[in-house]
């Protein structure tokens, strides 16, 4: 969950190596730190906090070179402190590291009985002593980082530099990802593509158990056991300024406001809008050869897969499950040869994801990823890969890529269909061109986003929040409570409305403002009747409803307008007012709304 990054050209290297982790500070802002080599020694600066911090130290105790490498932590092993911050040394050797080594106490022990001294409680630090070990007995600074790899059980991405080979970088990754951005003699190292946007586009990913040997002039990648390896550098589509602010108050704005580009940049080109198909060019699987879809996720990506249960079964009728890939693999799911699964990760990194994609894999599984990273373990891992192209995300709590997932959805579920001649060209072309008029009907909701805020003002200082909505917009009422949690702090839970009075309704009264997602399709009259059951309990009530409602808006104190669209793509008109709302609660409540706390981007731990 951490970010790394590492350089070496002829630049200042402490400049870049803060440039690119400002950049990946999404990743992670526990504490954070740099070594620079310059005339044979290691110059090394590390503060606890967030990486405002680390650039005040560097200020004052400016380090030169042109060789050095740089870490944002999110702690695993150790509490924040400048102890366990990265990079770790021993010996001449400079480390930093992401991942979780499993089998760090046998190592520790290990080395301790050889007499190493051990600074820190990080696992980390058993890298550095295992690889200076190796440097000691006179091998090359790639040797000795593979031989010490060797002895590692877990997962990794690292970076490494030596005073005694002080014109080189070594990068290893295993089950981490690790870019090597490839300049004009110069090359940047990183965990994540934005740290290497302002020096290059073109970028080899490392797979895993490759190590990445870097000098000025080349970059050769090996296996563990010292053989090359061909990797064809690709050209990143995203630019410097994508990862920029671009003149909002706060990442998590900008990101909602771009929502409207990226579903159409995610649609762009799948699309045929004459015949009514949908069009994926790598993806080959026919809906015949399955006869059961199990969508795994985490987090607001597993809300989109609750989502995506009405649209594949509601078009393709496929019987469709929807898992939390952290449980999914520890109940031995039946999982064979007619099974897809379709596995969601705004990063493709996701841990608990991950680890449920290889179990489904090993039992015969077809796979599918809907992702936003391209060249992540995920996609990988995949058969197939469905990209989001939603470009950086850097505020922790997800919005483009949510709805962008929500979009991929709905493409592969009109696939199946048209390929199971469930839908004709008649209603493949309406609800395709429907999909192309949303990027509007969301442009018109953004439009309106001053009404949100001013809502907001009104309701940042209640402690609690209930969301409601019913068949495929109970999952968005869930992914509203969630964002409010995520950068609010507010207590807020989601339910489908029908639910209510089976607990929830106990705790409504004049202090419980209740959210309700109220369009107006089948489920509307019963929507009806839950505003009703909570206005009787004295329930504030907070409505979204369609252009024209007048029932729901006359039984609420505060609602929210929003255009109408069919059935199966408002839960992404939806979503957006609920975005809106928490930022601005967040907002007004002087909460960090792009680093909330205990939160990280990337969750690549279990």
């Amino acid at each position: 969950m951490c970010g790394i990054v590492g350089y070496i050209g002829s630049r200042n290297a402490s400049d870049v190596l803060i440039d690119g982790l400002r950049r990946l500070e999404y990743r992670g802002y526990d504490s954070s730190g740099l070594a620079v080599l310059h005339d044979g020694r290691i110059e090394l600066r590390r503060t606890v906090g967030k990486l405002s911090k680390l650039i005040n130290n560097v200020s004052k105790r400016p380090v030169a070179g042109t060789i050095g490498i740089g870490h944002t932590r999110w702690a695993t092993h150790g509490r924040p402190s400048e102890e366990n911050a990265h990079p770790h040394m021993e010996g001449g050797v400079a480390v930093v590291h992401n991942g979780i080594i499993e089998n760090y106490l046998a190592l520790r022990e290990e080395l301790k009985k050889e007499g190493a001294r051990f600074k820190s409680e990080t696992d980390t630090e058993i890298l550095a002593h295992l690889i200076s070990r190796e440097v000691r007995q006179g091998r090359s600074l790639e040797d000795s980082v593979m031989r010490a790899l060797h002895h590692v059980k877990g997962t990794y991405a690292i970076a490494v530099i030596s005073r005694h080979e002080p014109n080189k970088i070594v990068g290893a990754r295993k089950e981490c990802p690790l870019i090597v951005g490839l300049g004009q003699k110069e090359v940047v190292l990183s965990s994540d593509i934005p740290a290497i946007l302002d020096i290059t586009r073109k970028a080899l990913f490392l797979e895993d158990g490759d190590v990445a040997v870097i000098t000025r002039n080349r970059v050769a990648i090996k296996t563990l056991n010292g053989q090359d390896v061909e990797r064809a550098p690709v050209v990143v589509d995203w630019t410097p300024v994508m990862a920029e602010k671009g003149g909002y108050r706060h990442f998590m704005l900008k990101e909602i406001f771009e929502q409207p580009r990226a579903i159409t940049d995610t649609f762009r080109g799948n699309l045929m809008e004459e015949s009514g198909d949908i069009f994926f060019s790598d993806l080959s699987l026919s809906p015949g050869d399955i006869d059961r879809i199990y969508i795994i996720a985490c987090g607001t990506s597993w809300h989109a897969g609750l989502v995506g249960k009405f649209l594949m079964e509601g078009f393709s009728a496929i019987p469709t499950e929807v898992d939390l890939a952290s449980e999914f693999r520890y109940r031995n799911p039946l999982v064979g040869r007619k099974t897809l699964v379709i596995a969601i990760s705004q990063s493709g990194e996701t841990a608990d994801t991950l680890a449920a994609v290889r179990e489904a894999k090993r039992k015969g599984a077809y796979i599918i990823a809907i992702c936003n990273v391209m060249e992540s373990s995920i996609t990988r891992d995949a058969h197939w890969n469905l990209m989001t192209r939603a470009g950086p995300e850097i505020g922790v709590a997800s919005t483009k890529a949510f709805t962008t997932q929500l979009v991929s959805l709905y493409m592969l579920s009109l696939y199946f269909a048209r390929k199971l001649k469930r839908i004709d060209e008649k209603k493949g072309r309406e609800l395709v061109q429907e999909l192309v008029r949303l990027p509007m009907k969301l442009e018109r909701v953004l439009n309106e986003s001053g009404v949100v805020e001013d809502l907001a003002r009104r309701y940042f200082h209640y402690s609690d929040f209930l969301y409601l909505g019913r068949g495929i917009n109970y999952p968005i009422a869930l992914e509203g409570a969630l964002k409010l949690k995520e950068i609010s702090y507010i207590h807020a839970e989601g339910y489908p409305a029908g639910e209510m009075k089976h607990g929830p309704i106990a705790l409504i009264d004049e202090n419980m403002p209740v959210v309700v997602l109220a369009p107006n399709d089948s489920s509307y009259p019963k929507i009806i009747g839950n505003v009703e059951e909570v206005r009787a309990r004295g329930g504030r009530i907070i409505a979204i409803v369609n252009d024209g409602d007048r029932e729901v808006k006359e039984r609420s104190d505060d609602f929210i307008t929003v255009p109408s669209a069919p059935y199966y793509l408002m839960p992404v008109i939806l979503t957006l007012p609920l975005q809106l709302l928490a930022y601005y609660i967040a907002v007004f409540k002087g909460t960090d709304v792009d680093q909330p706390r205990n939160l990280a981007k990337s969750v690549t731990v279990e």
